[in-house]
């Protein structure tokens, strides 16, 4: 059983600037997952284990960065220039298939317990 560990969250002010963190042991693909109010789960942002390959949404090209440390077990989403919009719980989750869109929640075997980001205006 693979443990995810989010951290980072926070509320923040239209414009800022917040860092999510998440420990995962393991080789697989590592997304984040966001989900606001009353809406459904939504991609946000995937890296690959092995290339470093990343794939995001395009609400937040441009903005958002996803990275990740395997020495350190750790997957990065970095966010800048904070919108309301962006305000949900923010999750990781590990792909274990090599295949597959990175986008589909349902392809994704473990995920973290959510972390909340607020943007306030």
């Amino acid at each position: 059983q693979v443990q995810l560990v989010e951290s980072g969250g926070g509320l923040v002010q239209v414009g800022d600037s917040l860092r999510l963190s998440c420990a995962a042991s393991g080789r697989y693909a590592m997304g984040w997952f966001r989900q606001a109010p009353g809406k459904e789960r939504e991609f946000v942002a995937a890296i690959s284990w092995s290339s470093g390959a990343t794939d995001y949404v395009d609400s937040v090209k441009g903005r958002f960065t996803i990275s990740r440390d395997n020495a350190k077990n750790t997957v990065y989403l970095q966010m800048n220039s904070l919108q309301p919009e962006d305000t949900a719980v923010y999750y990781c989750a590990a792909k274990a298939a090599l295949s597959g869109t990175y986008r589909s929640s349902n392809l994704y075997n473990y995920w973290g317990q959510g972390t909340q980001v607020t943007v306030s205006s």
